[in-house]
C-alpha cells in the first residue's frame, strides 16, 4: 500500500482546501472502449468528500473487455502533478488498485481526461448480482504525493 502526505502533515495544509474549492468535477462518462457507445454518464461533482456519492450502472460494462472513462473537470489553482489512485473495495475488501497520471494543470482550466481501463478476464469477473450495492470506488485526489481530496461512490448494477 502506498502512503500518501495528509492534509495536517503539509506545512501549507490550506493548499487542499484551496485546490479544492476551486475544483469541480463538471461531467464524466463511461464508455464500451470497443464501439465507443456511452454506457453512463453523470454531471454529479463526485469529487465532494463529504459525502458518499452513489452510481447506478448498467450491468452489460461488466461485459465489456475494455471501458475508457472521460472526465471533465474545472481548477482555478494550478497543479504541478495531477493525479488519481482509485481503489475499488468489495464488501470493504480493497480487490483493485489503478493508478492514473494527468499531470500539469493550469490555473483556471478545464479539461478533459480520457483513460483506457481493461476488465479482468471473464473467469474471474463476479456476476453483478453479487457485486450490486457491495462496491465502492475511493478516489484520492493528488498533486504529484500531497492528498487534496478523497471521495467515495458505491456502485449498483442494474
Amino acid at each position: 500500500m502506498m502512503s500518501y502526505k495528509t492534509n495536517s502533515s503539509r506545512p501549507n495544509s490550506n493548499r487542499s482546501i484551496e485546490i479544492l474549492r476551486g475544483f469541480k468535477l463538471n461531467w464524466m462518462n463511461l464508455r464500451d472502449a470497443d464501439n465507443g457507445r456511452i454506457l453512463w454518464q453523470s454531471s454529479e461533482d463526485m469529487s465532494n468528500p463529504e459525502i458518499e456519492h452513489e452510481a447506478r450502472v448498467p450491468k452489460k460494462i461488466l461485459k465489456c473487455r475494455a471501458v475508457s472513462r472521460e472526465i471533465n473537470f474545472s481548477s482555478m489553482e494550478q497543479l504541478e502533478s495531477f493525479r488519481l489512485v482509485q481503489k475499488v473495495y468489495f464488501k470493504d475488501k480493497c480487490i483493485e488498485e489503478w493508478y492514473f497520471e494527468f499531470g500539469f494543470v493550469i490555473p483556471g482550466s478545464t479539461n478533459s481526461w480520457q483513460s483506457l481501463i481493461e476488465a479482468a478476464p471473464e473467469s474471474q469477473m463476479i456476476p453483478a448480482s453479487l457485486l450490486s450495492g457491495h462496491v465502492v470506488i475511493e478516489t484520492i485526489f493528488l498533486d504529484g504525493d500531497f492528498e487534496v481530496s478523497r471521495s467515495r461512490v458505491r456502485i449498483y448494477y442494474i
